[in-house]
């Protein structure tokens, strides 16, 4: 039998050191070695090794016929996914813990057990009882939703064979272990062995899986960062302390679109879907008051119109501040360096505060134009027009540039009520077929200067 050494494993990268070391060498992290015993086992992956014994097949001869989509009946959620889910793909969820994620997929599940297939919750966190409990609570209480509380990935593999369910959630993969890794659960090699196993199993038998990550204090999904390159698609379910949205978002998905988001709304029984997300984050905003516009973002291959906020005022400070929330902060200061320069707006001595209302994240090039605008606003103490949506992306030399996807965020405003787009020259000579709402092109911050004040 070999003999048992210790290593010292980095937590955060999966560096290897024969010692102790305060600072991991490839990934700068403090304080993330952790002590792991490291045997090498006769057989390394036991039973588990599911490698399949396919012969290579010409290109031609490969089949590309798609099977059909499993819909959750959550419509936020099958938006996220592509349109809905992929027979045999891996899903990985994270986010902030309470969160949502545990509920959501709760929900998701009880969707999909009513509909007649077999679904298996694993949970390694939580007891039975515990789960029941906000079965309860959502009112779901399918007869083919089937609970289990395991961590051990041998275990959990035998049961999956013997209930052969549709759909799979592991909750949480940091809880899962193996025999075969002497390592503590949690740790680089023991989520990173359980995980493939998991994985090669899906891919093999069809079977539609879910795997909650924790995530870190930087809110990046904790444990080795090759985890998101085995699955197929990783979401991040995202929100604010202080408010009752909840925001999934896709980050990779291999059988959608990404950046796709889906918008939810915490309540006393569970999450509920947000069908119009553009008219629940204008619903509250101020009209005709200086500082404030409307702008319009694309989130994956939706339209999500938004208000944007700022304030500006004199400074007591030798360097005024200059504060984000919602936008880039370097941005931001590159817009005000060219209102400065193009436009003569002595802002040197003002603080500067820039808002996206209801806590939601922007940060594509096209909402420039309404950054300058709302910037602007709040200087000359001078109202927008509530009924008028700015876009385009602004560049060094105060030139308006035009954007992709223009006909789509027209016809989201429209839908909305709003009368008028500020828009780029270019995009508004390619929609010239549209006659509501009316559409104003300008090329330069001059133009667009002129028409607002």
């Amino acid at each position: 039998m070999a003999k048992a050494k210790i290593i010292y494993a980095c937590q955060n990268c999966g560096y290897q050191s024969p010692k102790w070391l305060g600072k991991c060498p490839d990934c700068n992290q403090w304080n993330s070695l952790v002590e792991e015993r490291f045997e090498r086992a006769a057989h390394p992956r036991g039973e588990l090794t599911l490698g399949t014994k396919e012969e290579p097949a010409s290109i031609s001869e490969i089949s590309t016929a798609e099977e059909g989509r499993l819909l959750s009946g959550i419509g936020e959620f099958d938006r996220v996914l592509g349109g809905g889910l992929v027979p045999g793909s891996v899903t990985l969820i994270g986010g902030d813990p309470g969160i949502g994620k545990s509920t959501l997929l709760l929900q998701a599940f009880a969707a999909l057990s009513q509909k007649g297939l077999t679904c298996l919750y694993i949970s390694g966190e939580e007891s039975p009882r515990q789960i029941k409990l906000r079965a309860e609570r959502l009112g779901v209480a399918p007869p083919t939703l089937l609970i289990l509380s395991e961590t051990s990935l041998e275990r959990i593999i035998d049961q999956i064979k013997r209930t052969k369910p549709s759909v799979l959630v592991i909750d949480s993969v940091q809880t899962i272990f193996t025999s075969t890794l002497p390592s503590a659960p949690g740790s680089i090699s023991q989520v990173r062995e359980s995980s493939g196993a998991i994985i090669i199993l899906a891919k093999k038998s069809g079977l539609s899986t879910f795997l909650i990550g924790h995530v870190t204090k930087d809110g990046s999904l904790a444990g080795p960062r090759t985890l998101e390159h085995m699955v197929d698609t990783v979401l991040y379910f995202e929100g604010e302390r202080g408010h009752n949205f909840r925001i999934l978002r896709a980050v990779k998905n291999r059988f959608g679109a990404t950046n796709e988001i889906g918008v939810f709304e915490m309540k006393e029984a569970g999450l509920r879907e947000v069908n119009n997300p553009s008219e629940l984050f204008l619903s509250e905003r101020p009209l005709k008051a200086p500082g404030s516009a409307v702008v319009c973002s694309m989130e994956g291959t939706r339209p999500i119109l938004v208000e944007l906020q700022a304030l500006v005022s004199p400074s007591f400070l030798a360097v005024p501040r200059r504060t984000t929330i919602g936008v880039d902060h370097n941005r931001v200061a590159l817009l005000v360096a060219v209102l400065e320069k193009k436009m003569g707006v002595k802002l040197f001595n003002q603080d500067i505060f820039v808002n996206v209302a209801g806590g939601v994240h922007v940060d594509e090039p096209a909402v420039d134009l309404g950054i300058i605008a709302t910037v602007a606003s709040s200087h000359e103490e001078k109202a927008l027009d509530p009924q008028t949506v700015f876009f385009g992306e602004v560049g060094l030399a105060g030139e308006i540039r035009g954007i992709a996807q223009a006909e789509a965020r027209v016809k989201e405003a429209g839908k909305l009520g709003f009368r008028r787009c500020i828009l780029p020259l270019s995009n508004s000579r390619q929609l010239s077929h549209i006659k509501s709402p009316e559409l104003t092109g300008v090329s330069s911050l001059a133009e667009c200067w002129e028409i607002l004040f």
